[in-house]
């Protein structure tokens, strides 16, 4: 794909790399959690998770492409699925307020999947990569 025909947003690669960090960190705990059997679980159990995570993170960095012929998501842990833009129902952001906490997620909707993005999983605001992909999309509707 290149810079006009096609776009890709990705898991940026500082938050990868504090991810990485958390669980060295965490496993230096672990590991220095000295004899301590329920400190030296709940660490491992965190080191685990976050090295899960993170490795997700260097296996499938792009979370969505799209060029003119539909997009493509990760699916899974770290698989991906080509969409074609025909198939794609709906693409649209969905905000909600709880408390104190705002959330924002990309939705990719086809007829038998919906598939969801944060901003930390794109490396971009969710309302712009919907007006990219509303714009690919429309050039190759025409």
């Amino acid at each position: 794909m290149d810079g006009q025909e096609g776009r890709r947003w990705r898991v940026p690669p500082k938050v990868v790399g504090v991810k990485c960090a958390a669980v060295v960190a965490v496993g230096a705990l672990a590991a220095l959690s000295g004899g301590d059997s329920q400190r030296l679980l709940l660490a491992g159990a965190a080191a685990l998770g976050l090295a899960a995570v993170a490795l997700r993170d260097l296996l499938a960095p792009v979370r969505v492409a799209a060029d003119r012929e539909g997009v493509t998501v990760v699916t899974g842990y770290a698989g991906h699925r080509r969409v074609p833009w025909d198939a794609v129902t709906a693409i649209r952001v969905d905000e909600r307020r709880r408390l104190l906490l705002h959330t924002r997620m990309l939705e990719i909707e086809t007829a038998d999947d919906l598939h969801l993005f944060s901003a930390f999983d794109l490396g971009a605001d969710v309302h712009d990569v919907a007006d990219d992909l509303y714009h690919l999309r429309a050039r190759t509707t025409r």
